[in-house]
């Protein structure tokens, strides 16, 4: 993916933005995006809201499947949460295309905390559309 992709497309991520995501790495079919935990993303428990982790995989997801011009989306994804996190920690996501075929894709997202433990896996489904980012409509 250009580095002009990611920016026009990162610059318009509102949600990843309001959650302090910072991109790590932002290359063809392989991201790595980091987030602290904060005390506005716990849930009842006081524990890391499920919502917040699939909101991190979900951008590395979005970083890795869009490896050029066209806008790629999500067609599905899923979660299993392995360990509970909390306040202060920092989570990151390593996203890694497994396969493209025509305009489909499979993503595998590993959550890990600061110090390598496993705390969630994700896999998206993206779809590949005909748009490109300067078509994409803008909030």
């Amino acid at each position: 993916m250009t580095d002009a992709v990611v920016r026009t497309m990162m610059q318009r991520d509102h949600a990843s933005m309001a959650l302090g995501l910072q991109v790590e790495v932002d290359e063809p079919g392989r991201a790595v995006v980091s987030m602290r935990v904060r005390a506005d993303m716990l849930n009842g428990f006081d524990i890391t809201h499920g919502g917040m982790v699939f909101a991190l995989a979900d951008t590395a997801f979005a970083i890795a499947c869009n490896e050029d011009e066209r806008v790629t989306v999500a067609a599905g994804a899923d979660i299993t949460f392995l360990k509970s996190t909390r306040e202060g920690q920092t989570l990151t996501a390593t996203a890694v295309r497994r396969v493209v075929s025509g305009r489909s894709g499979l993503y595998d997202v590993t959550v890990t905390d600061e110090t390598g433990d496993v705390v969630a896996e994700f896999r998206g489904r993206s779809l590949t559309t005909n748009r490109t980012i300067e078509e994409a409509p803008r909030g």
